[in-house]
């Protein structure tokens, strides 16, 4: 690879390599979810070799996707404190979405819309393997209340339409913004795309000194 010296790196091999084991899992996890909720999406089963075969995969895959989510959490758990500047943030979405990032207060590693995201998914991921556990048939379900059995499905069905909904939004941002696929496929961002979007992080990466070491 040719040697760009306008290009950041943002995420390393093993970063990219948990947050695209997390997406791929999550993704067999919620087609399959959604093939055992309703008959409509049925045929989805057919990604994980039918209907038994779904129902017994769907729980471990979501153990495994629990895993990794556990590591991403780990790793980027100090970049998405909320501070203050996130809510001004947050108060002035409409100049996010007529992109006039320069009303804005510098942000950071992640700006307040991908560390609220995180923390749903903290919240849901961790609803979503708890009420798993309580209706894992046939290996803890019979062991548990029918009525929190019942209950657990409401909460499992909430929180994993809860977290699709946060999910196909964060993929529709990491589209809409480009250059944000590049940082997650290829490791990097340009200084342009840094200084533009997370600013605060930019300059933190140059007050550091490691601002020349990152580059490419």
């Amino acid at each position: 690879m040719s040697k760009r010296p306008d290009l950041i790196q943002r995420y390393n091999a093993s970063d990219r390599f948990n947050h695209w084991f997390v997406a791929i899992t999550f993704i067999l996890l919620a087609l399959s979810g959604l093939a055992l909720f309703h008959p409509a999406f049925f045929f989805f089963t057919n990604l994980l070799g039918g209907g038994p075969w779904t129902r017994i995969l769907h729980p471990f895959i979501g153990v495994a996707m629990f895993a990794g989510f556990v590591g991403m959490m780990l790793r980027f758990w100090g970049d998405n404190h909320i501070t203050e500047n996130d809510r001004k943030w947050i108060r002035q979405v409409g100049d996010v979405i007529n992109n006039r990032e320069e009303n804005l207060p510098p942000v950071g590693r992640y700006n307040a819309g991908q560390k609220y995201l995180f923390w749903t998914m903290v919240v849901c991921i961790g609803l979503l393997l708890i009420t798993g556990v309580l209706i894992w048939q046939p290996y803890f379900a019979p062991y548990v209340p029918i009525v929190a059995v019942r209950l657990a499905v409401l909460v499992h069905a909430l929180a994993a339409f809860v977290i699709i909904a946060g999910i196909i939004v964060h993929i529709y941002a990491a589209i809409w913004v480009k250059g944000s696929v590049r940082a997650m496929t290829r490791g990097t961002v340009t200084d342009a795309w840094a200084r533009q979007h997370h600013l605060a992080w930019y300059r933190e990466l140059k007050n550091k000194g490691s601002h020349g070491h990152d580059h490419y």
